[in-house]
């Protein structure tokens, strides 16, 4: 095949945008401050150890050493991430005596983790 036809072939050969089905899904737009949102939530997923740490709540909840022993890492860099995981409203923990143990907020992270995670391993 031409280079041409390659570089042609994903864009419509003439330009008429058809009103009401533009109209019908302009209609089920998020706000922008709802993009902007859910933008900065999509963020948090940017990060392999913030990835990690939910891979690891979607299975089962863990205290803080825990978490660092699973991932080889320093008690100051999981508790980074956790901090920003919380603050995002992705964990939550409850406080055990001494420990605290960590969980995923909801259903809704640890779908979002899986479906990613699926997605990538097709």
């Amino acid at each position: 095949m031409e280079k041409n036809n390659l570089e042609n072939d994903d864009v419509c050969e003439v330009f008429d945008s058809h009103e009401d089905i533009v109209n019908r899904v302009k209609e089920r737009m998020p706000s922008e401050e709802q993009y902007s949102d859910l933008s900065e939530f999509f963020k948090i997923f940017g990060n392999p150890t913030r990835l990690k740490i939910i891979s690891l709540l979607a299975v089962e909840d863990l205290c803080v050493c825990d978490i660092c022993e699973a991932l080889d890492l320093n008690q100051t860099t999981v508790s980074n991430q956790l901090r920003i995981l919380r603050a995002s409203n992705l964990v939550k923990y409850r406080k055990e005596g001494k420990m605290a143990r960590y969980s995923l907020t909801d259903l809704h992270i640890e779908m979002i983790y899986k479906v990613g995670l699926e997605h990538i391993l097709e």
